[in-house]
């Protein structure tokens, strides 16, 4: 019979996790996983490569190894595969730009107030949120997110299926960066897109259509969701991480104007984090639930039952669930008819 009491770990563990989010920070605005993946391996290389002290630069790569995204070989350091892909600036899976997003003032502030928003529940630093009326934000995660969504993009267009000839007519709502939209353009060279979104946030969408050579057949229709016309008939309307910043009825006043844009044989497909029943799991996927509570009014993560009734209530036939491993998101495709 084990006779090991309570362990602090755990609460220390959470407690401090911030080191950790400012080590990550700090090696990213160092560039110190650029410089390993480049030959500078020792702290004292690394410390007159980045113009840092070494004693600070040996301190924070141990931490960082510790951590895992270093490994270390007597006084040398590699980096781990992870973040060799990941944190390597000369990589084209970077994702060192996105602490511009994830770690901006406006969203810290949001889980500074985590406790009154429990209280509230919903964000406690405005009425809205992150989803108030053009709010600059969403420019920031559109230059910031796009490589960390490349993968879910690739696997939300092979969810389309059929032949790749199709020429398919996509309206990509909220699109941010767009890549949604640019990798079914990518998949299917006969789509045309529409990307609807804030104009300044559309001026991102457009860049990365230039760039992924695909913006004769992307364009753009500036506004906000709820109050501009979608147009159409689409045979694809695309709800890419946006029907969670919103309650259940509003969703289903979202999903009845995917259903009135669609042809008839037409198919919403939506990316969300969507957790099992219990909520709790999978927990890279449950966690997103408290991002909501605190960044959004009456946002959360909804279950695929919930989504089900969402789509089924504005008009949808019926809908599936598909995971996507190795992402932490899933999708629902809802078919008209």
């Amino acid at each position: 019979m084990s006779t090991q009491g309570p362990s602090p770990a755990l609460f220390f563990d959470t407690i401090s996790a911030y080191h950790r989010t400012e080590a990550l920070r700090a090696a990213i605005e160092l560039d110190l996983f650029t410089l390993i993946a480049g030959g500078q391996r020792t702290a004292t290389q690394l410390a007159s490569a980045c113009q840092a002290s070494p004693r600070g630069v040996r301190i924070l790569a141990d931490y960082l190894a510790i951590l895992g995204f270093l490994r270390k070989h007597d006084d040398q350091y590699e980096l781990s595969p992870d973040a060799a892909v990941l944190l390597n600036r000369q990589s084209p899976a970077y994702l060192g730009g996105t602490v511009d997003f994830l770690l901006t003032p406006k969203l810290r502030e949001c889980f500074q107030h985590l406790t009154a928003a429990v209280r509230r529940g919903g964000t406690a630093v405005s009425d809205e949120g992150t989803v108030s009326h053009d709010n600059p934000i969403w420019v920031a995660f559109a230059r910031a997110m796009g490589p960390l969504m490349q993968v879910p993009a690739r696997l939300l267009a092979e969810l389309l299926g059929g032949d790749v000839q199709q020429p398919l007519r996509v309206l990509d709502v909220a699109a941010g960066h767009g890549l949604f939209g640019i990798a079914v353009a990518a998949r299917f060279p006969q789509a045309h897109i529409t990307a609807l979104d804030w104009p300044n946030v559309l001026a991102v969408a457009a860049e990365n259509a230039r760039r992924a050579g695909v913006s004769e057949r992307h364009a753009l229709r500036p506004g906000s969701a709820f109050d501009v016309d979608w147009g159409g008939p689409y045979d694809v309307v695309l709800l890419t991480n946006f029907l969670h910043h919103f309650d259940l009825p509003t969703c289903a006043k979202l999903a009845a104007k995917a259903h009135a844009a669609l042809a008839p044989n037409g198919r919403a497909l939506t990316l969300e984090f969507i957790p099992n029943p219990d909520r709790i799991s999978p927990p890279e996927t449950a966690t997103f639930a408290l991002t909501m509570l605190a960044t959004t009014a009456q946002g959360d993560a909804y279950t695929f039952t919930e989504y089900q009734q969402v789509f089924a209530q504005a008009g949808f036939a019926r809908s599936e669930f598909h995971v996507l491993p190795p992402t932490t998101q899933q999708a629902v495709v809802s078919y008209k008819s």
